[in-house]
């Protein structure tokens, strides 16, 4: 994998980039869909492709290796062929999943227990373990294992947490240095800051990640329950110390301004299953505001769904029709939304790259976040 930093003008920490990857390269900044277990939801691969341009997707290692199973995957030979989606795939570790399997998971030195929430079978993922499956599927960046801490954690579990992620991540970049790609191409490996909102802790993990000298890293255990602006304090202090020659992804974040605050902030990537998730509970997401798809108001409202705005499915689609769905309880509803709030944030991010490489964005940035945080 390779990283080109394009842009980096003064008055922000935004930055426009490019990935290169043996699957394809990916403009930065870029938002990722989530396709936990191999499929976005509601969401075909040629939507994905044409309607919305997506230029990489991620994967959960969780997920896949309960189902469909590592020995399925490795039969399709990766899950590029399993999916067939032939751009760019990154993977979690599965470390925020087994984190939110509370009652379920045991976090040990050599490393995390839990039962399966599919049919309570117990399973256990160590740091060289979740490499060796993630070289299974075969995704083009893969995460290394890591505890995710609640953002309201006290100190002292938070400092032991760190500790525990640090170790693990020698063990696990040790496993990825041992081994290679099972399908012709290479795979880059991520560590992940963690540290909870404790500026000491986010300084010494960001130093310990920056010392390990891979391809690129991420910004973990953020938007897990901790202040809004703690995480954009967070943000500021990890990316002041992680390499600017590196990508930076910052993990499961967020809403559209969250997004933008990111990039100002000198992220290069992110994901969320906001998106498609609000989108099925008729949570519309446009540059002119936020809609409930299920208020009264749209009922007679015969305009295009982002007024003005860029198109994806809005040039067929109204918001009285697609009210009308959403109502009925029609599966079709969940789709259009899926794909609207898709493309949506993929236009964001692709605007703001726009505006980083003419030297704009503080004055772009500021007037969007009042329209994408408004509420219609």
């Amino acid at each position: 994998m390779d990283f080109r930093l394009e842009a980096s003008p003064s008055g922000t920490n935004a930055r426009a980039g490019m990935i290169t990857t043996e699957h394809g390269q990916i403009p930065t900044p870029i938002f990722m869909p989530v396709g936990t277990v191999a499929s976005v939801k509601a969401v075909h691969q040629r939507e994905l492709r044409e309607d919305i341009n997506a230029k990489i997707i991620l994967g959960n290692t969780y997920h896949l290796y309960l189902r469909p199973g590592l020995d399925i995957l490795r039969k399709a030979g990766g899950l590029h062929k399993f999916n067939g989606w032939e751009r760019p795939i990154l993977t979690d570790s599965g470390g925020f999943q087994v984190f939110s399997l509370s009652s379920n998971r045991k976090l040990k030195e050599e490393g995390a227990y839990f039962r399966s929430h599919i049919d309570g079978s117990k399973h256990l993922f160590t740091p060289e373990g979740v490499v060796d499956i993630e070289r299974i599927i075969g995704a083009d960046i893969m995460m290394a294992l890591d505890e995710c801490p609640p953002g309201t954690s006290d100190y002292d579990y938070a400092k032991k947490s760190l500790g525990l992620t640090q170790r693990w991540l020698e063990r696990g970049w040790k496993r990825y240095k041992e081994t290679e790609g099972l399908y012709g191409y290479s795979q880059a490996y991520f560590p992940i800051v963690q540290g909870c909102v404790y500026p000491e802790l986010r300084r010494e993990a960001a130093k310990h990640v920056a010392g390990i000298g891979a391809d690129g890293n991420a910004i973990g255990g953020l938007a897990v329950g901790e202040p809004t602006e703690k995480m954009y304090e967070m943000i500021e202090i990890v990316n002041d110390i992680l390499p600017v020659e590196k990508p930076r992804y910052l993990m499961g974040v967020g809403t559209p301004a969250n997004i933008l605050e990111a990039i100002d902030r000198g992220v290069d990537m992110m994901d969320c299953v906001m998106p498609t998730r609000n989108g099925r509970n008729g949570m519309l997401f446009t540059r002119n505001g936020i809609m409930n798809m299920r208020n009264k108001k749209w009922a007679d409202d015969f305009s295009p769904l982002d007024e003005g705005g860029p198109t994806y499915v809005d040039e067929v689609y109204s918001k009285a029709y697609v009210r009308h769905l959403f109502v009925s309880n029609e599966i079709l509803a969940m789709q259009i939304a899926s794909i609207h709030n898709l493309g949506f944030y993929l236009w964001l991010v692709a605007e703001a790259r726009k505006n980083i490489l003419s030297g704009n964005f503080p004055d772009w940035k500021r007037m969007m976040i009042e329209n994408v945080t408004r509420r219609l």
